[in-house]
């Protein structure tokens, strides 16, 4: 009967205008949510609050290297070393750290005469001041260091500090000779590539030399760029000073005294940076003494007759991580 559709008729006329009025609404939410001054959904507060950098600085290296010259001086005589440290530094400009490497130098020392050498590793055949049947040894050189450093009037930087030269081993028989542990405080002052430096030892030996306290060295280095090729040109030149004392243990009647062991160091390098590593090579010379004028008592000609100074050549690649 017509009666009964009126009913459907306008049930569905009502469905269709509330399904209208439906995507209606829903068409215009993009244009209501723009034109609301405050997003209806708070954002994660990082999105709201940069996150300050961190004040700390941890950084580690590793690296090998065809021979260990520090300061002119061959510390394994000519042989690879294996090196590696870690540090931390603070945004205000304080740091510290340490550093390892394998070393031979202090047990390679003669401690006899030149035309009959013996090794300071064990050097009871010697006679006094050695005693039969003791030894040393030292493998290692583990640095601790610490300073403060900064910068001002632009290119210019400024460091001072102390460092700690720990050599573990034993030492039951060192004779002439003497605990090669040091301590150095010092200064640096550096112009954009330039640094010069100017170390003093504190300690009462300076690298096992009796009467050594207040032995000084002055580095002048230089670090340049060579334009865009990426290779870093190294240059350096120093100055080691022992005080003149007579240190008679060591030298006796050879006419030497401890400003034998003084010298001036040379170096000129490259590196370049390969796949997140440095690689390097460099050239350095020390114009170091062999022996005392009696041609007998060495300065720093060891136990293998070599000196430990002179013309040497290192090759050298390492990982910052």
């Amino acid at each position: 009967m017509p009666a009964r559709n009126v009913p459907l008729t306008t049930g569905a006329a009502i469905h269709k205008c509330i399904v209208t009025a439906f995507l209606a609404f829903a068409a215009s939410a993009p244009a209501l949510a723009q034109s609301d001054p405050e997003p209806a959904v708070t954002k994660h507060k990082d999105e709201h609050h940069e996150i300050p950098p961190s004040a700390h600085t941890i950084a580690g290296n590793l690296g090998l290297v065809s021979q260990y010259v520090f300061r002119g001086l061959s510390q394994t005589n000519g042989k690879p070393a294996i090196q590696g440290g870690l540090d931390y530094s603070h945004a205000s400009g304080f740091y510290a750290g340490t550093w390892l490497s394998n070393i031979s130098w202090y047990t390679d020392q003669n401690a006899n005469i030149a035309s009959a050498p013996v090794s300071l590793a064990s050097p009871g055949s010697v006679g006094a001041p050695y005693t039969p049947n003791r030894s040393n040894a030292a493998s290692v050189e583990w640095d601790f260091y610490g300073g403060y450093k900064g910068s001002f009037a632009g290119d210019w930087t400024y460091d001072v500090g102390a460092v700690r030269y720990y050599y573990p081993g034993r030492f039951e028989n060192v004779g002439a000779y003497r605990n090669p542990d040091t301590t150095e405080v010092y200064g640096a002052i550096g112009y954009k590539w330039v640094l010069l430096k100017y170390s003093r030892a504190i300690s009462t030996h300076t690298f096992g030399v009796n009467e050594s306290k207040g032995a000084s060295y002055l580095d002048l280095s230089a670090s340049a760029p060579l334009g865009e090729s990426g290779f870093t040109l190294l240059a350096h030149v120093g100055r080691q000073d022992y005080p003149g004392n007579a240190n008679v243990g060591y030298w006796g009647a050879s006419g030497g005294n401890n400003n034998f062991f003084d010298y001036t160091d040379y170096k000129l390098g490259l590196t370049k940076d390969y796949f997140g590593f440095a690689f390097g090579a460099a050239w350095t010379y020390a114009n170091t003494r062999h022996a005392a004028p009696d041609g007998q008592t060495t300065a720093y000609m060891n136990a293998f007759g070599n000196n430990i100074g002179r013309n040497r050549v290192v090759l050298s690649v390492s990982k910052t991580f």
